[in-house]
């Protein structure tokens, strides 16, 4: 007897399949023509999509579009540890027949190259048809906007740069609940009273990601994104307070729009309680213009600090920003996976080795001393030519070499500041 059974899509699954199919998304792998959002989307519609589950466990998606005879499958999406069992042909069959009710008399399915789910279209008599492209076109901001963009530095990130971030899954799949999947499902959202963010705030030790993360989420959105450095506010004759919100008002014209700022404390610091005080000047200003953006459509103003508390407890009250979300350091799951994401195919490399080794080490440490490392190992193939592959004494010496970002303190200080400050 099967350990697991068949069942339409509840709105309640919805976290669990975001997990499912994260894990069905490798590093560098191309984006699936359909993404989760347009899946859920298309079930709470009223259109197929089938849930296997064990217990009360989901483990498995299937979901489809019929469209008069011709109908598509959007996804076939396993969790890792049930690959290989059935269940990937057990959806395919009871989404088929499902499809078929809806009048579907051609069914044709767009995965990536050995997605899951691939092979259970081939054992279900599927034919793979080679020699034909998928062309896909993505509006991004305005022709309008261009000139704008250009004078604020915009950027446009890619939508797979979400998906080839390696690693802290843990903070991925919070950022994912809280900041993403309700603007990008705002009908959803309004059906539940979820209110989309519009400010958050990113905190934790330097090089835990931050900033990658901001692009990251303006890449699954499809904003453009906009960085205001607070040390480029001030210029001659300008005060930073000025500079702020005339930053701001030029921001307000564009139609979607992502801006982050960095080291946050820098104009948000404590106020000393001197209105004279340059800081208290730009602090204020910043906490009037967060009301007036919050106002406007489709933008989001992320803020980081590695200081948390160090910023004045206005800006930290509720009302102004939604989520206050520690990025912490990568645990030893997470190392493993930054470390693969840096280590050429043909290294002969203990991964879990190095993991362990780095304890003490953040995203941008792990790069840093994996390039070292590869470096070392580059050098000496120029120099002995044995078509040798980097060891894992290469990336091991570098790590000795390397000295971490985190330490003892900072850790502790880091906790101390998830207790007081988080608020999800």
């Amino acid at each position: 007897m099967n350990p697991w059974r068949l069942r339409d899509f509840h709105d309640d699954d919805l976290d669990e399949l975001i997990s499912i199919w994260e894990q069905n998304r490798l590093p560098g792998e191309p984006l699936p023509a359909y993404g989760v959002s347009e899946v859920v989307t298309s079930a709470r519609g009223g259109q197929p999509c089938v849930v296997a589950v064990v217990g009360d466990q989901p483990v498995g998606i299937a979901g489809g579009l019929v469209h008069g005879d011709r109908a598509w499958i959007t996804m076939v999406a396993l969790a890792s540890r049930w690959r290989d069992r059935g269940i990937g042909s057990a959806l395919l069959n009871e989404l088929e027949q499902r499809l078929r009710v809806a009048g579907a008399r051609r069914i044709t399915a767009m995965l990536p190259p050995k997605a899951a789910g691939t092979k259970a279209l081939l054992n279900a008599g599927y034919e793979e048809r080679t020699g034909l492209s998928y062309f896909e076109k993505i509006d991004h901001p305005g022709s309008s906007d261009a000139g704008l963009l250009s004078a604020v530095g915009a950027q446009v990130i890619p939508r797979g740069h979400w998906h080839a971030m390696a690693g802290m899954e843990a903070e991925k799949l919070v950022i994912e609940r809280r900041i993403v999947l309700p603007l990008v499902e705002p009908s959803a959202a309004a059906e539940y009273a979820v209110t989309p963010p519009k400010a958050v705030i990113l905190f934790g030790p330097p090089g835990t990601g931050k900033t990658t993360f901001a692009k990251a989420v303006a890449g699954r959105l499809g904003w453009p994104f906009v960085e205001l450095f607070p040390s480029r506010l001030a210029t001659p004759g300008v005060a930073m307070a000025g500079a702020l919100r005339d930053a701001f008002a030029t921001l307000a014209d564009l139609d979607s729009v992502l801006v982050f700022i960095d080291e946050v404390e820098e104009i948000a610091g404590s106020r000393s309680g001197v209105p004279t005080d340059p800081a208290h000047g730009v602090t204020n200003e910043l906490l009037k213009l967060i009301p007036a953006f919050r106002q406007h459509g489709d933008r989001l103003l992320v803020c980081a600090t590695n200081s948390v508390r160090s910023l004045d407890s206005a800006i930290l009250r509720p009302g102004r920003f939604d989520y206050v979300i520690p990025i912490g350091p990568p645990d030893a799951t997470a190392r493993a996976a930054i470390w693969a994401r840096y280590l050429a195919p043909s290294d002969s490399v203990d991964v879990a080795h190095l993991a362990s080794a780095s304890a003490m080490f953040t995203p941008a440490d792990i790069e840093f001393a994996a390039r070292k490392g590869s470096q070392s190992a580059f050098e000496r193939e120029i120099e002995f030519r044995r078509g040798e592959p980097a060891q894992t004494e290469d990336y091991l010496a570098a790590i000795a070499d390397t000295r971490p970002t985190l330490t003892d303190a900072m850790l502790a200080e880091f906790e101390a500041d998830i207790e007081q400050c988080t608020r999800l």
